[in-house]
This record gives structure tokens, sequence and C-alpha cells, in this order.
């Protein structure tokens, strides 16, 4: 089966699903023609509902690219999970700031957002969607329900994979949930569908819930690196595992950095190569690279939304960039960088670090006005054009082939290098010293001249190189968070706070707030301190 074809697959699988959302008042329930018992009696239905569970990180609706939502109260482009997770993730931090006047969207980078804030609500509602769609797939393919529905031999072996896979998407909606909402509402599929007020269970709860279900799978996971291009395999549950380890201070108390190792080690043993050139991970043929782990597959003629790569490839055009550059009809001019961010590099020009991809024409550093696109530097990382140069395969130009790389290898290297550094045993310096300068060599087109030595590794460093290898990734909030640098002023950027020069804020905002809807309609939540 082709990349295309899956890709294609997760768009179009509308196929019924009853699901249950973290509140009993909320109407997320899919109107479809067929019942779920008939939909699982025939085997040939299991992978395009495990398609649209894949899907659901990609779009947001079920028509595309708007006009028939899976969640009600915002615009569907907005409501996209890539699209909302990339807010909560990077317009909070250094490396993007957002022209647009849009909502309450400016609070989130200005860091006074409230439990109101409808993109924060947005992306609390995605996750428990994708929870409750992969809750009832789950449901439906117990080793009861698939002998009940007459699955056997190879059919029966797959749907263990499908199952597996399921409760891996699951999970890593819940690291999201935790990650970003602290304690959260805690459904699985063993609740029975329809109305009831799901429990609260502590950040601590749902980390220990996360890594049993993330060891349990593991047998019925298929090999590293031997599963379809875009779905999940052992290497993307290891990888899970290693960032729920490596944030583990931040979710429970307890550091878990030798656990880390473990598992970065189990991902490192996969395999998986650095793509020789760095850009060329971001661009609309990255499904043919070695290093991603496991991406949010996009297909320009399939996966139409205004969300996901949409939103990431032409939010950051605009001014006197040339869109055709970037395989797409036109940008939005929304965002782009601080000079915080910036500084990370001692050469901006990208000829020697290529990571440097800063867009100066026209733009100035600094940001004296918010709602100026040419206030910062852009950013020209993601295209919809292929290494070779060729434009993406939607000939208007609207929607991008080019993948998400949720996780990858470099990110890895750099995570077991910090692990070590903090003090996990089962890896060594030598071995971390060589894993960044692996990351370093790549960034420097083959060449050593950016590498390091040992007494140049430590914590701030790799935070700082992260940042660099990482951009608009989805990590540097986390990472923030991890290293004490997210709310602490001693580490301001351009408006944090909501002040030109940057200030810091309250310790609270380590955590987002539960929406003030789920709050009333579920009277077992309790909101999270200084909301």
């Amino acid at each position: 089966m082709t990349t295309t074809y899956f890709k294609k697959l997760a768009a179009i699988a509308i196929i019924g699903m009853a699901v249950t959302v973290s509140s009993c008042k909320k109407d997320l329930t899919p109107n479809y023609d067929q019942t779920t018992a008939s939909v699982y009696k025939d085997f040939a239905n299991y992978k395009p509902v495990l398609a649209r569970l894949y899907a659901g990180f990609a779009i947001s609706g079920q028509q595309g690219p708007a006009g028939n939502p899976d969640i009600a109260g915002i615009d569907e482009g907005f409501s996209n999970y890539i699209r909302e997770y990339y807010n909560m993730q990077e317009l909070t931090t250094d490396e993007s700031i957002i022209a647009w006047n849009d909502g309450t969207v400016h609070d989130l980078h200005d860091m006074v957002w409230n439990s109101q804030n409808e993109f924060i609500k947005a992306m609390y509602d995605r996750i428990y969607y994708q929870i409750a769609a992969c809750n009832e797939f789950i449901r439906q393919t117990t080793d009861g329900q698939l002998s009940s529905n007459g699955i056997t031999g190879d059919n029966l072996t797959q749907a263990k994979h499908f199952r597996a896979e399921a409760r891996f998407l699951r999970a890593l909606s819940y690291w999201h949930a935790i990650d970003l909402f602290g304690s959260v509402p805690f459904v699985t599929e063993n609740d029975v569908v329809g109305t009831f007020f799901p429990a609260q269970k502590s950040r601590a709860e749902i980390f220990a819930y996360i890594e049993g279900e993330l060891k349990a799978i593991d047998g019925d996971m298929v090999d590293a690196r031997a599963n379809e291009y875009g779905r999940a395999d052992k290497a993307a549950v290891y990888m899970l595992l290693a960032k729920l380890y490596l944030n583990a201070q931040v979710y429970t108390g307890t550091q878990r950095n030798t656990d880390a190792i473990t598992y970065c080690n189990k991902v490192i043993a996969a395999g998986y190569t650095l793509e020789p050139h760095y850009r060329n991970l971001f661009l609309a043929d990255n499904n043919n690279s070695k290093e991603i782990i496991f991406p949010i597959t996009f297909d320009g003629l399939h996966t139409t939304g205004y969300g996901g790569m949409t939103y990431l490839v032409h939010a950051a055009v605009g001014g006197t960039m040339n869109p055709v550059d970037f395989g797409i009809n036109g940008g939005w001019a929304g965002v782009r960088t601080t000079k915080q961010y910036v500084s990370l590099f001692t050469d901006i020009t990208g000829n020697t670090d290529k990571r440097a991809v800063f867009y100066t024409d026209g733009q100035n550093l600094e940001i004296k006005d918010e709602y100026a696109f040419t206030d910062g530097y852009a950013i020209a990382k993601f295209k919809n054009v292929t290494s070779a140069g060729k434009a993406g395969s939607d000939n208007t130009g609207n929607f991008p082939d080019t993948d998400l790389p949720m996780f990858r290898l470099a990110d890895v290297y750099l995570m077991y290098a910090e692990a070590v550094l903090r003090g996990g045993t089962g890896g060594d310096a030598a071995t971390a010293l060589n894993y960044f300068n692996l990351v370093r060599t790549r960034a420097y087109d083959g060449s050593t001249a950016g590498n390091i030595n040992a007494g140049q590794l430590t914590l701030q460093t790799i935070l700082d190189e992260r940042g660099r290898e990482l951009l608009f990734e989805m990590h540097r909030r986390t990472d923030l968070i991890r290293f004490g640098k997210f709310t602490d002023a001693s580490y301001v950027w351009a408006w944090k706070g909501g002040v030109m020069a940057g200030k810091g804020v309250e310790s609270y905002r380590n955590v987002m707030p539960i929406p003030s809807t789920d709050l009333i309609n579920n009277p077992n939540l309790k909101q999270n301190t200084g909301y």
C-alpha cells in the first residue's frame, strides 16, 4: 500500500464511531448512516476507521476543507488539532508571535490568557474528541468483540495491531492533555457511552496510566520501521515513553532520566538515520526521510483544511516573500519570530548553520507592533515544494503535501544528551557529546566547524540547540518549562507578559486553565490554581 493511499484513506474514512467526551453536555458525536454493529462485522472497515483516528490530528471535519466540523463553537480551520497544538506550544514562547487579531489569539503570546480563551478551549476539545474516538475503536476491538464479530486468522492479527495503534494515539493525546492542562478528566473504553461525569485524575495518575498503556502495547505493535509510513510502530511507542520520562520531574515531581535514556537507546537502536540535508525534512517529499519516526501526514488533494500544514506553510509567508517559492498561492502574513530566538544563531544568514531559516528582507528585528507582520524576522522553514523544487500535488496552491515530523531522530539524540547531563544512568558523557555533535554536523551540511567539546556541553547549550534544531515543531513550551524558563523572569522575550521588552509572568501559567465551559458542565472538575 502506497504512502499516498494511506494519506487519502486517513482523510476520507468516515465510518460510524459513537464517542464520549470529557463533559456529558458536549454534543460531539458524529452522525453517520452505518451503525457500530454493522461497521465492526466487516473487517474491511477496520483500517478505514483506524485511518480516521490518525486523521484526527490532520483534519478538523467530515468533508474538508470546511463545512462539517468535528467540534462546534469555533471556526473549523481554527479547531484543527495540529494548528492549536502549534498555538499552545509555539505562540506562547520566544519562537513565534502572530500578527492577526482573531479573538483572543494574542493573549497566548502575551501570556495573559484565561479560562475563556477560545483557542485553549479548542485544543482541549480536540484532545478529548480524539481520545473519545480512540476509546470507541478500542472498545470495539477487544478479544471478545473480535471473536463475536468472526474476526480470525490474519485479520485477527491485524486487528490486534490496529488496536495497539489506537491505544498509542490515545496515549499521545493524554500526554498532550497532562502536558498542557495538568490534572484532567479521565475516560477510557471501560466507561459506558452516554451521560456521565468523568472524574478528574491528577497529572501523576495519568502519567502512570500512559506509561502502563505504552508498555502494555509493546508486544502488539509492529516492529520499528516495519509499518506503513504514517502509522505508529514500536519506535513511536519508545519515543513517547522517552518524552514522558524526560518530563517526569515536571509531571510527577520525580525525575526519570535513567528511564529516558533507556528508551532513547531503544529508538536509536531501531536504525533511523539523520536526513543528510536539514531543510529537506520540511519539504513536500519529506515522507522519503529515514529520520522521521512518527509523522502527521498531509496530502494536498485529500487532507484539505485550513489547519495543520496548510496553516504552518501559509501563515509564515508575508511581506516581500514570494509565495511561489513555498509552493503556495499566497501567504497569510501571520507568524514570525522574536529577536531573542534570532540571537541563538551567531550567523543568521544560513550560510553556515542551515537551520537559520530567517527571511529578513523588509522585516524588522524589533517587534514594536505585535500586529505588523514586518516586525519580527519571518521564518522560511516549512514549504510545499519537493527537494527537487517541484510544487506539491494541489495545483491550486492551497493545500500542501508536506508532513509534520512529530518525532524524529535528532530530537532523540538531544534528549539522550540532556538526560545524561541531568544525571541519568545507562548512558555516558562521550556518547552524549557525540550525538550532540552529529546534530551539529548535519546542521553545518557535513562540516564539523560547529561542533563543541565536552566542556561546552551544558544544559543551557542543549536548550539552545533544541531551539535551533526544532523551531516550529511544537516542542518549545514544554522545553522551556522543563528548564524553568517559561514563566520565569530569568528569560524573557518580546511581548512576554504583554510588554514590548518582555517580563516574567505568574508561575501558574506553566499549565493552561481548564476551559470554563467544561467546569460548568462537569461538577467533578476543579480549576487549576491561579485561574
